[in-house]
């Protein structure tokens, strides 16, 4: 039962959601203080007075006049506020969510969130096509297609047809075979966009909780031995191996690196000590 995949996705996505959500749509211009109430003016204030009451609070609070340093924390605030306000531009986006409170980061979010997946998805599909490219110019792809179309053909086969005269159906079926061995880059899916990846958080976030909940069951309270799949899960986790290159290892090798338990930090430390002597012996 090893852990969801999404685990590392899950936590970046709660980390976005917690920092757009919590604050409001004016706290990213001056946190959730109030700039016109930071500078002491109100709201229909004109250009004068806001650069007025700045002057005047700057005074008071610089650290070159006040050593306190809660003072020091306030004028830093009050700059803020000034900039913002002295600009018109600026100060009509700050007046406009201070009238509209409820339109809060969430249009930004969804709008950055379909901004990116769709460069991540353009991104990763770039990178399996030139992938597969590669592939499909490597003389075992050709051997592969020459011995597919034989198959297909009943061994029957046109000496002077070449690989570039094969069907492209034929090529298409082949390079449907060749998905899965394709190292460095997948096949773009949908499930592995961020804001696929969003949507589905609360789903992520409650699978994540049952997993962790059995796992303390199974192995911290009940003490039963690790399946073959946690133990698997474990012992790449150790070594910092990605799934890809495990799925990958020699069957005798994954068998020999589980029997050492490599999860219990002496059994790693040993490991590590044996492939430095075994480095050295052969220089």
């Amino acid at each position: 039962m090893a852990p969801p995949a999404t685990e590392r996705w899950c936590w970046a996505l709660i980390i976005v959601l917690l920092s757009l959500f919590v604050q409001s749509s004016t706290a990213i211009y001056c946190g959730e203080e109030d700039c016109y109430a930071l500078l002491g003016v109100a709201q229909d204030a004109n250009a004068s007075d806001i650069k007025r009451s700045y002057y005047k609070l700057s005074l008071e609070h610089h650290p070159d006049k006040n050593p306190d340093p809660e003072s020091k924390k306030l004028f830093v605030k009050i700059a803020t506020a000034y900039e913002i306000l002295k600009d018109n531009e600026t100060r009509a986006q700050y007046d406009y969510a201070i009238e509209h409170p409820s339109e809060d980061p969430r249009a930004v979010l969804v709008g950055l969130l379909v901004v990116l997946s769709a460069f991540q998805y353009l991104n990763n599909v770039a990178r399996y096509n030139e992938a597969l490219a590669t592939v499909k110019r490597t003389p075992a792809y050709k051997n592969r297609l020459k011995a597919l179309e034989l198959e297909r053909t009943g061994g029957v086969s046109s000496k002077k047809k070449g690989p570039k005269q094969i069907d492209q159906k034929l090529q298409e079926e082949l390079s449907n075979e060749l998905d899965l061995q394709i190292k460095g880059a997948e096949n773009p899916s949908i499930w592995d966009l961020l804001g696929v990846r969003f949507v589905l958080l609360p789903y992520t976030i409650i699978k994540l909780l049952v997993w962790y909940s059995s796992w303390v069951w199974r192995y911290k309270v009940k003490k039963a031995p690790y399946s073959l799949e946690d133990a698997s899960y474990l012992t790449r986790r150790s070594l910092g191996v990605p799934l890809d290159t495990w799925t990958n290892l020699d069957e005798y090798k994954k068998e020999d690196l589980l029997q050492r338990r490599l999860w219990e930090k002496q059994n790693l430390e040993n490991y590590y000590a044996e492939m430095r002597k075994e480095s050295k012996r052969r220089r």
